[in-house]
């Protein structure tokens, strides 16, 4: 069955780094479009970045445009987020999905908390 599983997250300090990895397995990792998405208690599940199979095609919600990179290694059935220039309203828990569409029906991982605080 399919599994996708977040690491990475953890506390980091207002404009610092991390970089979230998620490992897909279960399904032909190389074929699909994998999505970020993330969500903090109580609002709903917000779009973050998504990435093309060979990854030419990526995308980037504005509140992280120019902070974040999406990336993708495809021998390792993996997709990464560098997080940079962090701000407190980036923490949130954060998921990968397999796909490129509506992030309310893909399958989601269990997530990785990211804590953005002094």
């Amino acid at each position: 069955q399919v599994q996708l599983v977040e690491s990475g997250g953890g506390l980091a300090q207002p404009g610092g780094s991390l970089r979230l990895s998620c490992v897909a397995s279960g399904f032909p990792f190389s074929i699909y479009g994998m999505t970020w998405a993330r969500q903090v208690p109580g609002k709903e599940l917000e779009w973050v970045s998504n990435i093309s199979t060979e990854g030419k095609f990526r995308n980037y919600a504005d509140s992280v445009k120019g902070r974040f990179t999406v990336s993708r290694d495809n021998t390792k059935n993996t997709v990464y987020l560098q997080m940079n220039s962090l701000k407190p309203e980036d923490t949130a828990l954060y998921y990968c999905g397999k796909g490129w569409g509506s992030i309310t029906t893909m399958t989601l991982g269990q997530g990785t908390q990211v804590t953005v605080s002094s």
